[in-house]
This record gives structure tokens, C-alpha cells and sequence, in this order.
């Protein structure tokens, strides 16, 4: 599979609410189009973390691919947040000096609870007609 090199791809749990809100959330704030997406349980995000299984079989974080690097947890959110319009960038500055022993017990706390608190679908979502060329 090829990528363009200034594209990053975040992979997420699709049967997730939360989860699919964020992608919601990131689409309409990535002016510049950099990311790309799918679901932890489809076949490109298996080849793409072909050697990372620990994703694939425990769907408690998000995972960011940017420049060959692969980031999860509070990381990856960070970094997502990094690059998106508006004062977004802000939480990235505050919080990654933070241990990421921290940051991430907030994060796998809210992953452990999400499907009581938000809920959860059968079946992973499609994406919207006008957004399609940004799933994978």
C-alpha cells in the first residue's frame, strides 16, 4: 500500500461512538487534508500494523502513522491534535511534556469506560459521501 509521504493515517476503533466522533471531530478541522483513516478492524490497518499485532487485538487506543512513526494512546491524540486549525495545536504545547505514564492513565481510563458512556455499534461505519477519499 502506498501512502503519500505527507499524509499521516489514524486508526481507530469503528464500532466505537466516541471513537467515530473524534474522526467526525478531526475531519472538520483538518483544513489541510493531511489525515487519513480506518478502522482497526479492517484489512489495511492489519497490513499496516502487520508487526504491531497488540493493536488489532486490543482495541483500547487510537493509533497516528506520521512520517513511519507510530503513535498511540495520549501520543497519538496529541500529535492529532498538533495539526488541526484553530487553537487545537494549544493542547499538544500543554500537555506532551507531561510523563506519558500521566497522560496515559487519563487516556486508558476514558478507553476502558467508553462503550458504557457512549456507546457502540454493531458494525463499523461508513463514511460520509463527501469524506469517502479520506477512508482507506
Amino acid at each position: 500500500m502506498i501512502i503519500q509521504k505527507d499524509k499521516y493515517i489514524i486508526l481507530f476503533d469503528g464500532v466505537c461512538n466516541l471513537c467515530n466522533a473524534t474522526v467526525q471531530f478531526v475531519l472538520s478541522r483538518d483544513k489541510n487534508k493531511k489525515f487519513l483513516f480506518s478502522a482497526l478492524q479492517s484489512n489495511v490497518a492489519h497490513q499496516l500494523l502487520a508487526h504491531q499485532s497488540k493493536y488489532i487485538t486490543n482495541l483500547q487506543s487510537i493509533v497516528l502513522i506520521k512520517n513511519n512513526e507510530i503513535y498511540d494512546e495520549s501520543t497519538a491524540a496529541l500529535h492529532i491534535a498538533k495539526d488541526l486549525s484553530g487553537a487545537w495545536p494549544l493542547l499538544y504545547y500543554l500537555f506532551i511534556w507531561w510523563p506519558k505514564i500521566i497522560r496515559d492513565s487519563v487516556y486508558k481510563f476514558i478507553a476502558k469506560h467508553r462503550y458504557k458512556w457512549f456507546g457502540k455499534k454493531d458494525s463499523c461505519s461508513i463514511p460520509d459521501v463527501n469524506y469517502k477519499d479520506r477512508f482507506l
